[in-house]
């Protein structure tokens, strides 16, 4: 029996936001993951959008998602008993949105952890019993758009000064540790180097089980020390798109006796079944070969390497400001850095939005540094 199961990215769109308000779990998820759900004792997701009754979307790059406060009705029909909220969307409305989604919650007796209005509050792990185990969950996001700051609440962020001792304070409290990661490349079914570094040291720190929810695809797993790290959950119910990526998700569970399985979902449509038959089998015969591929010395860099020479192309547009010899002389006779004043002012504020992204970001930052180093002959490890 699961004492507790994990479900990765849920965010009602257009496409079925009615049947979140109607609670009709039956055809948002089927009666075999209704039965899943309800078997086990504790159930806990990541709520990637603000349910707020308003728009008042934030300047970022990315969509601003958000959903109808009603929408929590199948939440509670699912009887889910905690959401994490830290990661790249729950500020997408604004102050309001953060403030609206936390009373929605509050009032249905939904727990929630990582979002707050100071760096105190995000950073308060939620602590929950079950039988004679203490648990306790810490949530953190990259640095995106949502993170909280002095001049507004928002989601706790990862910080290597202060999130391990997090981590290591409350496994002091706890029988076991679970730490949600709102991190890593979308679409990247493998962790790249820094991230397996940081996952690494929060099972150091105590942590029993690391979950990396960012990547909207199934990536691999990987015991280390005495503890696991899943990297790349997939989508439990975010239609959002539609491609090999996001048709697939895991539910990840913990057995009464603390032992780690996985459960493999599929994407129908507006919706999501249990993956079974060959679907199943193919999901998870990927998930496993990954998780075994990993194992072996330098394929996570070669495979990350290799990943970024090929990205470098899609952030090239937006980063690579070429100067040619007349662009500089021109610059110089004109003085005070004319020329390039002019040229930052004629960029777009979404390219500028997109700059600030990619530069204040990990996973960003570390595929960008890895494919310009790749491209110049240069090794970043």
């Amino acid at each position: 029996m699961n004492s507790i199961v994990i479900g990765a990215d849920i965010a009602p769109r257009k496409s079925n936001e009615e049947l979140f308000i109607r609670g009709d779990i039956e055809e948002l998820i089927g009666k075999e993951l209704i039965d899943i759900l309800r078997s086990a004792k504790y159930r806990i997701f990541n709520l990637e959008c603000p349910l707020a009754s308003e728009e008042k979307p934030i300047k970022k790059e990315g969509p601003n998602l958000i959903a109808k406060p009603a929408s929590i009705n199948a939440f509670k029909a699912m009887e889910i008993n905690m959401v994490t909220l830290a990661n790249n969307h729950v500020l997408d409305q604004n102050i309001q949105g953060i403030s609206e989604t936390r009373k929605v919650l509050e009032e249905v007796g939904i727990g929630y952890v990582g979002v707050g209005a100071s760096s105190e509050e995000t950073a308060r792990p939620y602590i929950f019993k079950i039988d004679d185990n203490t648990f306790g969950v810490y949530a953190c996001a990259e640095h995106e758009f949502s993170i909280v700051s002095d001049s507004h609440p928002g989601a706790n962020p990862f910080d290597a000064l202060e999130s391990f001792d997090h981590v290591s304070k409350l496994k002091a409290e706890c029988d076991f540790v679970i730490v949600l990661y709102h991190g890593g490349k979308e679409h990247y079914r493998y962790p790249s180097p820094n991230l397996q570094k940081v996952c690494h040291k929060f099972l150091e720190k105590g942590a029993d089980l690391v979950i990396c929810q960012q990547s909207h695809c199934i990536g691999c797993a990987e015991v280390f020390k005495h503890g696991t790290i899943v990297y790349g959950q997939g989508n439990f119910l975010f239609d959002f798109e539609d491609n090999e990526f996001s048709q697939s998700g895991l539910l990840v569970c913990i057995s009464t006796d603390l032992k780690i399985s996985y459960i493999p979902v599929m994407k129908r449509q507006n919706a999501v079944r249990l993956a079974e038959g060959e679907e199943a089998t193919r999901i998870m015969d990927g998930f496993r070969a990954r998780s075994e591929e990993i194992k072996m010395p330098g394929v996570i860099e070669k495979r990350y390497k290799e990943f970024a020479k090929e990205q470098l192309l899609v952030y090239a547009g937006k980063l690579l400001w070429h100067e040619s010899f007349l662009f500089k002389a021109i610059n110089k006779i004109l003085g005070r850095n004319r020329l390039r004043k002019y040229k930052l002012k004629k960029m777009s504020e979404g390219q500028l939005t997109a700059v600030r992204n990619y530069i204040e970001c990990e996973a960003h930052r570390d595929l960008i540094l890895c494919g310009l180093c790749a491209s110049i002959g240069e090794d970043t490890q």
